[in-house]
């Protein structure tokens, strides 16, 4: 089975430069796991959104790599039985004339 999360956003800190640490900006995650389904072993898609909001809120990371990075081992440890996960985050409005985003993916 494969889970999506596609453009879930939200409003954030997160960024080196001064102004992005003094105000939430908006950024879009999309996230997509692999897993073997059984009937005790599922993922509950709104309990990993909550996740990844939570993180995110209370963390306020500087850099993006190390956002993926935080990302990836609490999903991991909530959910071990994750075999592949891929994490894109964009920032669609940190330059005017594009959106820029940093993605990874792991194979567990």
């Amino acid at each position: 089975m494969n889970i999506h999360i596609e453009h879930l956003e939200l409003d954030i800190i997160i960024g080196i430069l001064d102004f992005e640490r003094e105000r939430a900006q908006r950024i879009i995650i999309d996230m997509e796991a692999s897993y073997d389904y059984t009937d005790e072993n599922f993922i509950d898609y709104a309990d990993m959104v909550f996740l990844i909001q939570q993180e995110l809120k209370e963390k306020r990371y500087t850099l993006l790599e190390e956002a993926l990075l935080g990302l990836k081992a609490l999903l991991y440890t909530a959910y071990p039985h994750i075999q592949t996960l891929t994490l894109k985050i964009s920032k669609p409005d940190i330059l005017p004339q594009c959106s820029v985003a940093l993605s990874h993916s792991w194979e567990f």
